[in-house]
């Protein structure tokens, strides 16, 4: 049996019964409107959405975290912690087709909302596998100990810009566990405007913008050559920025 025949998640969907007005947010947005519409088959592996700041990637990703019944501030299905509710209702409108004897794991981190997931892990871990002092770490550090902590088997792991918190070599690092994590049968699903990250071999790049969402390549991606160029001759941009 293939990895793509148990992937946790097989696709994306409208639920039958979901009720909300196309010309509101986040209903109104190209890519979540696109996801509405025609829905969206979820391979196996590490798929990356990616695009500028208001193009979906972080609305979809935390819907569909939610629609799996993950925490919407990070975390398990088993997570109870909430400090402001600030998600969009589309998880609402939402249903995740899963394959049959799927591994039912899950777990989502998302980048605006750690320190709370901290807190929430060190009042509440396992005697048996007790959580580290997570806010005496420095950010990056703290972000790779929840991955390695809670990032280990099979299963369906929702990232919400995960680069926000990492250095290069930490970033490095991610890229060698969501490697391992696709080779043992998990599934995840990864906002990011990280070119480094999106760089992983074998991954699903999907691409956000005024169209809605498309599949594509790293070669192609807007922010792989923006970032080519800028390392070039910063002052292409700069000149533009600074006056």
């Amino acid at each position: 049996m293939s990895l793509d025949d148990v992937r946790p998640v097989r696709r994306i969907r409208r639920r039958d019964d979901a009720r909300y007005d196309p010309d509101l947010w986040p209903y109104a947005v190209p890519a979540v409107r696109q996801l509405l519409d025609a829905g969206l088959d979820l391979p196996a592996g590490v798929t990356f959405l990616v695009g500028e700041n208001g193009a979906g990637k972080s609305t979809i990703v935390e819907a569909v975290a939610a629609a799996a019944g993950l925490n919407p501030e990070g975390g398990s299905r088993h997570a109870r912690h909430s400090t402001r509710v600030s998600e969009s209702p589309l998880h609402l409108a939402l249903q995740l087709v899963r394959s049959a004897g799927s591994a039912r794991w899950g777990y989502f981190l998302r980048a605006e909302t750690m320190h709370g997931l901290y807190t929430y892990l060190e009042e509440t871990g396992s005697p048996r596998r007790p959580e580290p002092p997570l806010h005496e770490m420095s950010h990056g550090e703290s972000f790779l100990q929840v991955l390695g902590q809670h990032f280990d088997q099979a299963g369906f792991y929702v990232l919400d810009e995960p680069e926000a918190a990492l250095s290069f070599t930490s970033c490095l690092a991610l890229v060698d566990q969501l490697h391992q994590l696709a080779a043992a049968g998990a599934q995840v699903l990864c906002a990011t405007h990280s070119p480094l990250l999106t760089a992983l071999p074998g991954c699903t790049i999907l691409e956000l913008d005024d169209d809605g969402l498309h599949r594509t390549t790293w070669e192609d991606l807007a922010v792989v050559s923006h970032w080519r160029t800028y390392l070039r001759d910063p002052r292409v941009y700069l000149r533009h920025v600074l006056g």
